[in-house]
């Protein structure tokens, strides 16, 4: 009767709702869940008069009808989320107040909260196409994480896709609030790497969410996040795509002949400056381009390395392990593996990885007259010749040059060391921080 074409008919069906309304909340018993079920299908009726009514009892409900209602709540903002996208001025602001009370109620799981259904009814919204339940949908996901975490990480596969391609969004205010929202979820490190993963992936295939959209989610990330850990996953992330990706093969290529080649020599020293935030980018960056780096052994450095040795055995790095069966016209690759292996732990997996590795090179012996052969075989000795460096008799080479090496300048680069020193003094400051803090709470 709400929707009849008669005025007079809608204004009498309005007055007995109203009336009955009032008897409802004069009852001392009601059973507002069932109530509830009719009047959240009639929230979506075509009839604004309608949609108004059924919207204004929910609100009416929701403050009535306590925990009575807790497993009602998904069907009850299924209905609500719509309408704070009504045309409708006044059906806009019932909605609003009715999220917000239904909202500010604190519900537990173990009292018929569903925590699935509200997610799944979130995550259906996030497909609006209005920007407004788009927000409050991602509000709704921020306040039950915050309220009930564990029960959340339960159902972050059915979410997380949705989640990422909310990153995509037209709206920044959503931009923003997903990244809130992923920067929460990402106090787990696996959520953290697929996040990164997903991030550096969308970049290089859509140009146009990296030009619009690339500084400012990853300027809000650090500022989420810690600043460090997002620039060295981004290098790690950068790195296993450089490494494993069949589109990159060119450019792995090029960067083979980087010695040799001056557009090789110049991609090695533009990755260089951006792969300095993670030793383990650096090395295998260098090992694919065939320079060498020095670097400061810890624990980080060890767990990074043995993700290196298991990338080693991987088809891009086939035509390394065949420079193995020539180990005199290879010999600086031959020390750099054994550098690698005496900086493992004997009892580490990617130890024995890597020494079975090195039992299949032909035997071989590093003494003064087999580096004087290996000089004369290796392909690059006429290029160290004009270039000014002399191979010495430990398989080292003098730089007369300044360090310059087939025309990369070793010696600019400075980068990795500097950058290094960086995250060892900032990591020093915390720690100092956090002994401070904790001798203070002793006190």
């Amino acid at each position: 009767m709400l929707s009849d074409s008669s005025r007079e008919i809608r204004q009498q069906a309005d007055s007995a709702l109203s009336e009955f309304l009032l008897e409802i909340k004069n009852s001392p018993s009601v059973d507002y869940g069932r109530m509830a079920e009719i009047l959240v299908q009639r929230a979506a009726a075509l009839d604004e008069f309608t949609r108004l009514t059924a919207i204004t009892w929910i609100n009416e409900f929701v403050k009535l009808g306590g925990d009575q209602l807790f497993p009602y709540y998904a069907d009850i903002l299924g209905a609500i989320l719509p309408c704070i996208s009504d045309k409708e001025e006044k059906i806009r602001v019932v909605a609003r107040e009715t999220n917000e009370a239904l909202r500010s109620i604190e519900a537990n799981p173990t009292e018929n909260f569903d925590v699935g259904g509200i997610l799944s009814i979130a995550r259906r919204q996030l497909d609006s196409e209005w920007e407004a339940t788009r927000i409050e949908a991602l509000h709704w996901i921020s306040t039950l994480l915050n309220r009930h975490r564990a029960e959340v990480l339960c159902f972050l596969n059915d979410i997380f896709d949705t989640l990422l391609k909310a990153l995509s969004d037209s709206s920044d205010e959503v931009v923003l609030l997903v990244l809130d929202i992923h920067a929460c979820i990402a106090q787990d490190p696996l959520h953290f790497r697929q996040l990164v993963v997903f991030l550096v992936h969308n970049f290089r295939i859509d140009h146009s969410l990296l030009e619009r959209r690339g500084a400012l989610i990853i300027r809000r990330l650090c500022v989420l996040l810690d600043a460090e850990r997002v620039y060295r996953e981004l290098s790690t992330a950068l790195n296993l795509i450089l490494l494993t990706s069949s589109e990159l093969s060119e450019l792995r290529e090029l960067l083979k002949q980087s010695l040799v080649n001056a557009a090789g020599k110049d991609l090695f020293v533009s990755l260089y400056a951006s792969w300095c935030h993670s030793p383990m980018a650096i090395i295998s960056l260098c090992l694919l381009a065939q320079s060498l780096v020095e670097e400061d052994i810890n624990a980080k450095f060890l767990v990074q390395l043995d993700k290196l040795i298991r990338l080693l055995e991987t088809p891009v790095f086939a035509y390394l392990r065949l420079q193995l069966l020539e180990p005199r016209q290879y010999i600086w690759l031959l020390k750099a593996l054994y550098g690698l292996l005496m900086l493992l732990p004997q009892q580490s997996s990617a130890f024995k990885v890597l020494r079975r590795r090195l039992k299949t090179v032909p035997s071989y012996s590093f003494d003064g007259g087999n580096l004087k052969r290996a000089a004369s075989g290796n392909p690059y000795s006429q290029i160290l010749h004009h270039s000014g460096s002399q191979i010495t008799e430990d398989g080292d080479i003098d730089q007369d040059n300044g360090n310059l090496q087939n025309g990369i300048n070793f010696a600019s680069l400075q980068q990795f060391k500097q950058m290094q020193q960086q995250h060892h003094m900032l990591a020093k400051s915390r720690a100092q921080s956090r002994n401070s803090s904790t001798s203070l709470l002793k006190v």
